[in-house]
């Protein structure tokens, strides 16, 4: 959605906030920062070996003194970084030694600069997998406070449209106050990102249309994420469950199966029972 995508980097602009790239050995990332530098929407520090790192922006045509490179191994923050680091983690058993080849791997590094201030955010993913790109967060800086469960999201874009998806990618049979915590965090993320959260607590239930175990968790997980999106959010989402997919997308189709629904089948953010519904659904969608 060129709209959505224009909006989010015409705020950024206005903002200008230090992103971490830790991935500078993958051309995606050489190719993505010189765009970033072109359009002056965000300070970019790139992780890697500095003379390759600036035999490649160059080729690509970057600005090389614009962007901030930095070499973990030689960083002088190494030290610092990895004492904070074992003081982290030295009740899982890390040892000082442990810390500091831990801390010099990008990912690990590029977090714990967040996590001191020296940058606002990190983006990775392009050649690390989720768990590797989710753990140093989840050591390092750890969730929210007032979320107990981190989780996952996805913005699904169409040209008219942007559907939220979650949890697609990281808890795979969440409990009903994970649920919650899910529920509550992509709300937030909607409306973060400028749009209404309508959110959807899916299932192959729609009201007590089914009566198995899992669309029982469904249901309670709606009650429990009403009282929570209403404390943290007020009248600023609304939320319903437990609902099909088309009750809780399809005007026509929430008139006769939820007629009392307050989404009135307009949902755009939708919480699926696990991950695997999840992960199946936002493939799915991405492909057709």
């Amino acid at each position: 959605m060129a709209s959505f995508f224009e909006d989010i980097i015409r705020r950024a602009s206005q903002s200008k906030k230090t992103i971490v790239l830790p991935e500078g050995n993958d051309e995606r990332t050489i190719s993505a920062a010189a765009e970033v530098l072109e359009r002056q929407f965000a300070n970019l520090v790139i992780l890697g070996d500095i003379p390759t790192l600036e035999k490649q922006l160059r080729a690509c045509g970057a600005d090389v003194s614009k962007i901030q490179l930095v070499d973990p191994k030689s960083d002088p923050r190494l030290d610092d970084y990895a004492r904070a680091f074992y003081e982290l983690r030295k009740h899982k058993g890390v040892t000082p030694e442990q810390a500091r080849t831990i801390i010099q791997d990008e990912v690990y590094f590029g977090t714990m600069m967040v996590k001191n201030g020296a940058a606002d955010g990190l983006v990775s993913g392009a050649c690390h997998s989720t768990a590797d790109t989710l753990r140093p967060a989840l050591q390092i800086i750890k969730s929210a406070e007032g979320i107990c469960s981190v989780s996952s999201m996805f913005f699904m874009c169409w040209p008219d449209k942007v559907l939220l998806y979650a949890d697609c990618g990281l808890i795979e049979d969440p409990t009903e106050e994970q649920l919650v915590d899910i529920a509550v965090s992509t709300a937030h993320t909607a409306l973060q990102f400028g749009l209404d959260a309508r959110v959807a607590m899916l299932s192959y239930s729609t009201k007590g249309s089914a009566r198995g175990p899992n669309a029982i968790k469904m249901a309670n997980a709606s009650v429990k994420a009403k009282e929570a999106v209403n404390r943290f959010f007020g009248d600023k989402v609304i939320l319903d469950g437990e609902l099909q997919f088309d009750a809780a997308y399809v005007p026509s189709v929430a008139a006769r199966k939820a007629p009392d629904s307050p989404l009135k089948g307009n949902a755009n953010v939708f919480i699926f029972p696990d991950l695997g519904a999840g992960n199946l659904c936002y493939k799915s969608t991405q492909r057709l």
